[in-house]
């Protein structure tokens, strides 16, 4: 139900010649991705897979050409804030009108940030926008590896998951510690650690991506 309200709201806000598409996790919007047709990305931060700020700092590495506006129920500024921080384009809270939304989307496809005028005027978490370009840094390898790390994988578990040889997984924790400006796997967790959320809204979790004939949503 939330997936097609949103749809409904991108195309109501966008206009009749919006494709919308929907996907039910952050595995499926992904899929979406891969296509190569999608505008614009809309992800709730509650969607299963999406691992606090992970799945959206996975997805901007991953594709860094295509927006991604959150869209959640959460509507404290400072997750808010962090979520412009770690990449997002745009954070449109879930109670804000359709003529808001669409709004919030043109601007977003005219290339500028989007978020609630709260949280637009907080100030820009020095330590959060450093931790936020090192992560970029990392290619979509990994930072995979650097999830699993922080989930409690030892190299070997890591090598199985992710169908490589341990050598390759020693190979990118170096790439990594040297991205993140870390010596060891404690402190490169204690960065991913960042990526969790401070709060958590009731969010449903949706998403929604915007191929170039128009747009898709996902949730």
């Amino acid at each position: 139900m939330m997936r097609r309200a949103l749809a409904e709201a991108v195309a109501t806000s966008l206009g009749a010649a919006v494709a919308v598409s929907e996907a039910g996790s952050c595995a499926e919007a992904e899929k979406e991705l891969s296509r190569g047709a999608v505008k614009l990305l809309l992800l709730d931060l509650s969607m299963p897979g999406m691992n606090g700020f992970a799945g959206l700092v996975s997805l901007r590495t991953a594709y860094p050409d295509v927006p991604i506006v959150i869209v959640s129920a959460n509507e404290e500024p400072s997750l808010i804030r962090r979520a412009i921080e770690f990449g997002a384009a745009g954070y449109i809270p879930k109670s804000m009108p359709v003529a808001t939304i669409g709004d919030a989307l043109r601007a977003v496809l005219a290339g500028d940030i989007w978020a609630p005028p709260a949280a637009s005027e907080l100030p820009l978490n020095d330590d959060t926008a450093h931790i936020a370009a090192r992560l970029a840094e990392l290619t979509p390898q990994q930072l995979r590896v650097l999830l699993l790390l922080a989930a409690g994988k030892h190299n070997k578990q890591i090598a199985f998951e992710m169908d490589i040889t341990e050598a390759t997984v020693k190979f990118h924790l170096s790439q990594i510690f040297r991205k993140l400006a870390v010596q060891s796997r404690t402190q490169a967790v204690i960065v991913a650690q960042r990526l969790q959320l401070s709060n958590s809204g009731t969010a449903t979790g949706a998403g929604a991506a915007m191929p170039e004939t128009g747009a898709s949503a996902g949730v």
